[in-house]
């Protein structure tokens, strides 16, 4: 009976933390670019009763007679399907068609920082210096040339210039002063061996880890890499039909977990009982 209360205790920290995951998913469902997760259990350590025995001259032998010991969390994966378009009309949001992420940094102009993040949340702006930045602030790193050749440069557009313009290629443009049309750098993309093995930060952002491997970086539309979409956003993929599911699911996985506590409870007192 203990035994069966503390696999209970397990299944109750499991599915908490499975909610937990869930209600995370549900509070970001309107949140650009965000990439939702799921939980995977695994079985934990098993009591063995009996140990199984080979066929012999007059038996046929028997299986191992086990008694599991519990749950735990198996993992929380990373899902990282694309998330529905939005369109916006705002020409400094930008969308990703197909793979790649923007890559961001925190820096001090001119020098550009050696320190990437990645995101897929394309709403940026420009500061009152000119330099395409996010929302949070970072700089929006690009090259000065499209391919995967060019050297990583700050994308910035003149103050007072008009007609700024976003191309699939990652072209950054603008009209100068003078009527003509200037490139101001293209935007650069990452892809990873293991884009699931990315570690979140905060602000839509993350950075790559062991499991995800090193970046390849190219210019949107070149090399197998997305090309990018002025005037929209990539919203949210997550899927508030399956989250509710989900949510459902963990909550009557906790309630049973509860309920073989307090069975195992009711046996220990019946126990009890036994001496009056």
């Amino acid at each position: 009976m203990m035994r069966s209360m503390y696999s209970a205790i397990s299944g109750l920290k499991a599915h908490q933390v499975m909610l937990d995951v869930v209600s995370n998913d549900i509070a970001n469902v309107n949140t650009v670019g965000y990439k939702g997760s799921r939980t995977s259990f695994k079985d934990s350590l098993t009591q063995l009763q009996q140990g199984a025995t080979a066929p012999s001259g007059n038996q046929g032998g028997t299986n191992a007679s086990q008694v599991g010991l519990g749950v735990q969390l198996g993992s929380i994966d990373n899902v990282m399907n694309s998330g529905a378009f939005q369109p916006t009309g705002n020409v400094t949001d930008v969308a990703i068609q197909g793979d790649g992420w923007f890559r961001v940094a925190a820096g001090a102009p001119p020098a550009v920082p050696t320190a990437f993040q990645y995101t897929r949340a394309g709403n940026f702006t420009f500061n009152a210096a000119g330099y395409l930045i996010t929302q949070e602030g970072y700089y929006v790193i690009g090259h000065d040339a499209p391919g995967g050749a060019g050297a990583d440069t700050y994308i910035i557009v003149p103050p007072g210039s008009t007609d700024v313009a976003i191309g699939a290629d990652g072209e950054v443009s603008y009209v100068d002063s003078t009527g003509t049309r200037q490139t101001a750098g293209y935007l650069t993309l990452a892809t990873f061996p293991n884009e699931a093995g990315l570690m979140r930060v905060s602000g839509n952002r993350w950075v790559e880890s062991a499991a995800s491997g090193t970046p390849n970086v190219s210019t949107p539309g070149t090399n197998g890499f997305g090309s990018t979409i002025s005037g929209t956003l990539e919203m949210s993929n997550v899927d508030l039909a399956t989250e509710f599911t989900e949510m459902i699911s963990a909550q009557r996985g906790f309630q049973a977990n509860s309920r073989a506590i307090s069975v195992a409870d009711d046996l220990l007192q019946e126990l009890v009982n036994l001496k009056r």
